[in-house]
């Protein structure tokens, strides 16, 4: 923050997202969104400026930077217009309405992102980031215009557009023809689609910038599961095995930055999101599954260590993210010149600058160098005719001596609000990696974040969306109970602690009480009890986060074969057709519905474990990657329907593995269980 700003104080001064802090001292007089600020523009007919993005965001810093603390901009700014300030992650319904928008009009989405409305919230004009001269430019001839000549003329396009918004997505990319059901052939056609975007010398999909798009690998492990298709698996392998490598990893901490700039996954844009690391835990738990390939296993354990190390709150929440910038720069934090390695590793610095690609002239700007890899340990201590122990300990030791160098530096900055999709992201995250190895520190921190959600996320029946500072402000999103829900049934079958599926049960039933339009069947994003923006939108493309609408439905199945509920299975199956054609034709838009579409190909096995070793043969079976299958059990006794009427036979525990509701031969080992799936 400049000096010159650092004496004003507007309306943000009161909020508790990182984000509007920020900008609680700008000269802007800032409005966080809400019936203040949209009350004063109609009171006085005056155009809206929403300024929308995130703590993380390093061009938000940049456009605050040079626009948000110039006081003779923010002059300009406060005379033509009410200016709202909105952290997207806090409110995403306010920023899927004016994102959309902003794409209506033909603009490429990002952010900063700035939207001039009417004094009715509807939209006429936007952009992403604008240099200072062009900012004051468009602010003059803007508010001008408004308050001229030109009014009715930009209400008419602020009208024009709000009816854009109204308009169903599922009306606008799904065709409604002839439904033909799930078929083998089709399902292919699916992932042939998705095979010709991949780029096969890099891995992941074939452009720049690359985004990790956990929902697709995901996908694709359960498309190898399904029909034992090797080429997507191995691209999987090599898209994971890459990024592991790229400097889209953090290879001292762990953890993965938001994307990489290039398609060689080295120039990442450094932000930690919490999103991005709870779904990459499940990937490359779910790969190490499938593979037993060490790597897989040790960006886990890193990442994780990681998330508890930075992103942890004393309660128990899991903190939104990291800033990609440290005094200033990008990246810095993070970086070593040759010299500065020199110095921290001495007759060793060689070694490391070969291991991890470093250089004199840097491969980062100012001659600093991203760590990264291009070859695994056993082909480096080959090279180097080095024993393969030697290796793992100089690593051990390098990592520990770059930490500590990194603990001297100023860190970036911390967004250390808690929301509670993302929250739940993580806990899927840490739940799929207590499946894959058995790891009880895993499970310890899972049941922690999730009693914390139940202490401070539960908005009475339903879910607040946000937490900080002993504050909970906002309601939920249907992402928020989505993935609340999911995490809950998982919670449940890696404990077989009942509370957590009458948890999932209960949310569920809130779900389709207040988000559920069934002129569509399909959810909407907002709560019918919550405030009405200008549209109330649904989420169906699967993006960085899966869509909300794709998540419920995935709920929806796996909680109708759990209690046995035929509406729910039956709505999830109408919720896919209604995308089916679309997800065939575009499925790197629809992962997560693609991953369903898997799931309801061939019938998902129903297991049952009862008896006294009920939770070791859980362990047991948990380290399998079974991705179409539900497991439930007890020590004892249940009145869940998939346990009622089974009982341990010859006081033996015993597993029934069931399709359904047909089940197979009793048995009582893990092996016979899985020669009957």
């Amino acid at each position: 923050m400049s000096t010159s700003a650092s004496s004003f104080t507007n309306r943000l001064i009161d909020e508790t997202s990182p984000y509007l802090l920020q900008h609680a001292h700008n000269p802007v007089m800032w409005y966080p969104w809400g019936e203040e600020a949209l009350d004063r523009a109609k009171a006085e007919q005056k155009p809206i400026l929403v300024s929308i993005g995130y703590a993380a965001c390093h061009w938000c810093h940049v456009m605050e930077r040079e626009s948000f603390e110039n006081q003779r901009i923010a002059e300009v700014m406060n005379q033509h217009f009410v200016c709202i300030k909105v952290d997207r992650e806090e409110r995403p319904d306010v920023d899927q309405v004016y994102m959309d928008a902003v794409q209506a009009m033909g603009v490429q989405g990002g952010w900063p992102l700035n939207v001039f409305l009417n004094p009715d919230a509807k939209p006429f004009y936007g952009g992403t980031y604008f240099p200072p001269r062009n900012w004051v430019q468009l602010l003059t001839s803007i508010g001008e215009a408004y308050q001229g000549e030109h009014r009715a003329e930009l209400d008419e396009s602020a009208e024009q557009f709000a009816r854009v918004l109204r308009a169903s997505d599922l009306e606008k990319y799904s065709s409604q023809g002839p439904d033909l059901g799930l078929s083998d052939e089709e399902f292919s056609l699916l992932v042939n689609n998705l095979g010709g975007r991949f780029d096969r010398d890099l891995g992941g999909m074939n452009r720049a910038p690359k985004f990790p798009m956990p929902s697709i690998w995901r996908f694709l492990l359960r498309c190898h599961a399904l029909i034992g298709n090797q080429v997507v698996l191995d691209q999987t392998i090599l898209t994971l095995r890459e990024m592991a490598w790229g400097g889209l990893y953090d290879q001292i901490g762990g953890g993965f930055a938001r994307y990489s700039v290039d398609a060689e996954w080295l120039v990442p844009h450094f932000e930690k999101m919490l999103y991005d690391n709870g779904q990459l835990v499940s990937l490359y738990a779910e790969a190490y599954q499938v593979t037993g390939n060490d790597l897989f296993r040790e960006v886990v354990y890193d990442t994780v260590a990681f998330v508890q190390r930075e992103l942890t709150s004393p309660e128990g929440g899991f903190y939104s993210s990291l800033d990609a910038d440290s005094e200033g720069e990008e990246g810095k934090f993070y970086v070593f010149t040759k010299e500065e390695l020199g110095e921290l590793l001495g007759d060793e610095e060689a070694l490391f600058s070969s291991y991890y690609n470093c250089n004199s002239l840097g491969n980062w700007e100012h001659g600093r160098n991203i760590l990264h890899r291009r070859q695994t340990d056993a082909e480096f201590a080959e090279e180097h005719e080095l024993a393969p122990e030697v290796v793992t300990q100089l690593v051990r030791d390098w990592k520990e001596k770059i930490m500590e160098a990194r603990a001297n530096r100023v860190r970036p900055g911390l967004d250390d609000k808690i929301l509670a999709g993302w929250n739940a992201l993580m806990l899927n995250g840490l739940i799929d990696a207590y499946r894959a190895f058995g790891e009880a520190a895993f499970l310890d921190l899972a049941l922690q974040n999730a009693q914390f959600i139940q202490e401070k996320l539960r908005n009475g029946v339903g879910l607040w969306r946000n937490y900080k500072n002993g504050r909970a402000t906002i309601a939920g999103f249907l992402e928020d109970y989505a993935l609340v829900i999911q995490a809950f049934t998982q919670l449940y079958e890696v404990t077989f602690e009942e509370q957590w599926l009458g948890e999932a049960e209960a949310l569920t039933e809130y779900v389709l009480a207040n988000f559920f339009d069934p002129q569509e069947n399909q959810f909407f994003y907002t709560d019918a009890t919550g405030e009405a923006l200008i549209a109330r939108k649904k989420e169906l493309f699967d993006n960085v986060i899966p869509s909300s609408n794709s998540v419920m439905a995935h709920n929806l199945h796996r909680l109708g074969l759990h209690l046995e509920n035929a509406r729910y299975a039956e709505l999830a199956s109408t919720m896919l057709r209604q995308v089916q054609e679309l997800a065939v034709k575009e499925p790197q838009h629809l992962t997560n519905w693609a991953s369903l579409y898997a799931a309801l190909l061939k019938p998902a096995a129903e297991i049952a474990i009862v008896g006294p070793a009920a939770e070791t043969m859980r362990h047991e079976l948990q380290q399998y990657f079974l991705p179409n299958a539900v497991v439930a059990g007890t020590t004892s006794s249940s009145g869940l329907p998939l346990l009622q009427q089974r009982a341990a036979q010859n006081d033996q525990t015993t597993i029934y593995v069931c399709f359904n509701r047909a089940c197979q031969r009793p048995v009582h080992t893990v092996t016979e269980a899985l020669a009957q799936l």
